[in-house]
């Protein structure tokens, strides 16, 4: 036991230090005065948290933790958001915002679970063949399951092969006579294999607090409202945090919910400014954007299947990346973690997805917009790009990253929004400590685990 024990140790060090390397990286590269950056960080520390824009509507939406899967889905799409706060309804009346909210439920965190459950699915309809050769369905099922190693986080969620083969073999697939591969099974069962993943037991009782707490991407950490803004700053920029919730002082009651896109579009605001001009009239270069270099960029084929795209980005842990065409990668589209929306809203797309090419999930997705009926292009900015210019392309446009490209339209480099935000600050010594506190450095620790 102490081996194991001793690596997850390890392992937090080394992920723990990655905030260090990425934020030292970029305080090197940037060739701005040593005093206009810690005036700049002095300006945020002092600026309160409470003087933020409020939310759409000024409510924060949430997600209940007994919400099913598919529930939650709508109400993300529905609200036009990426992610939303989930709290325990059984928390009755605690103070303790530990307590109150259970994580972050976003599409990254959907993105895992679709991914393995429909795996999970697949292998549990061999189950009538297996049956026929005198084994139970659910035995065939969890044979099936660790077949394709769907173990932790899928059994964690109530998500056991044994109950999805109980249920495919005794309804839908006996029907049908299948007992072939787990792929070929799947996609014979066509849209009756869509109603095995969302509309079936034991996945239409799949709750969100099941997937929170095993697929745990955004840790739950918020400021008060008399925080400063340089403590949400970093959070969304060295910390890697997508959105920060707001509590009052003693109050765990969301008041509100600042994202990585509210900010960036907050800058945008402050264009005429001389403090934002000073940076913002920089070329990309000169602040040593791209952080993400040619070499680091991970993009998938347009003949690639979209299965292996979202694949990519839960094993990198990255929201969106460039579909690219040809040996010169030369950009043709983008795909998002927020698409997988279409996979689960869009019956048709979803039974067809382990077939389905990138190129042709983006042509897809374009037909479902009354707007273009076409594929967007991808945002894109050359090299000698000013920060302005890209700040002013993420707010008008609603992105979260704009990929750089060379003369021939080929990939060179990627700006998130996390950049642009990590351009405008610095992070005293032991700020994360003495300012947010020993609950946030926990809470932060446990995120990179």
């Amino acid at each position: 036991m102490s081996k194991p024990e001793a690596t997850s140790k390890t392992k937090e060090k080394s992920d723990v230090s990655q905030y260090d390397a990425y934020f030292e990286m970029i305080q090197s590269r940037k060739k701005l005065s040593s005093s206009l950056q810690e005036k700049l960080t002095a300006a945020f520390a002092r600026i309160p948290v409470s003087s933020f824009p409020q939310v759409p509507r000024g409510k924060v939406i949430e997600v209940l933790a007994d919400m099913s899967i598919g529930d939650a889905v709508k109400v993300l799409s529905e609200s036009n958001i990426i992610s939303a706060p989930v709290r325990n309804p059984n928390a009755g009346d605690s103070m303790d915002w530990k307590e109150r909210y259970l994580g972050i439920l976003d599409y990254s965190t959907i993105v895992l679970w679709v991914l393995e459950t429909a795996d999970v699915a697949a292998a549990a309809l061999t189950a009538t063949s297996a049956t026929a050769a005198g084994l139970g369905a659910g035995t065939a099922g969890a044979l099936g399951a660790l077949a394709l190693g769907a173990t932790g986080p899928v059994a964690a969620a109530g998500l056991t092969a044994a109950a999805v083969g109980a249920a495919v073999a005794g309804g839908v697939a006996a029907e049908k006579g299948i007992g072939k591969d787990a792929p070929t099974a799947a996609d014979e069962l066509g849209e009756d294999f869509y109603k095995v993943i969302l509309q079936e037991e034991p996945f239409k009782s799949t709750q969100v607090k099941s997937i929170v707490k095993s697929y745990r991407w955004a840790p739950y950490i918020p400021v008060t409202t008399d925080s400063s803004m340089l403590s949400v700053l970093l959070l969304l920029s060295k910390y890697r945090l997508r959105n920060v919730p707001v509590i009052e002082p003693g109050n765990p009651l969301i008041k509100n919910f600042i994202t990585q896109s509210a900010v960036v579009k907050g800058l945008e605001q402050c264009k005429g400014r001389d403090w934002f001009d000073s940076i913002t009239t920089n070329r990309i270069t000169e602040l040593g954007l791209p952080f993400v270099s040619k070499d680091q960029v991970i993009s998938c084929q347009s003949n690639e299947l979209i299965l292996e795209a979202f694949k990519k980005m839960k094993e990198n842990h990255i929201g969106g990346l460039p579909v690219v065409e040809g040996p010169t990668k030369k950009i043709v589209g983008n795909v998002s973690i927020k698409d997988i929306r279409f996979l689960l809203l869009k019956r048709k797309i979803f039974t067809n997805f382990r077939h389905l090419t990138t190129k042709d999930f983006m042509n897809t997705i374009a037909t479902t917009s009354e707007d273009t009926k076409k594929v967007v292009s991808p945002i894109t900015c050359k090299l000698e790009s000013t920060l302005g210019e890209v700040i002013s392309i993420l707010s008008s446009k609603s992105v979260h990253r704009i990929y750089v490209v060379g003369d021939g339209n080929d990939v060179i480099g990627i700006i998130t929004l996390r950049d642009v935000i990590s351009c405008f600050i610095t992070e005293p010594p032991n700020y994360v400590t003495e300012f947010l506190g020993p609950a946030a450095k926990e809470m932060l620790t446990k995120g990179a685990e």
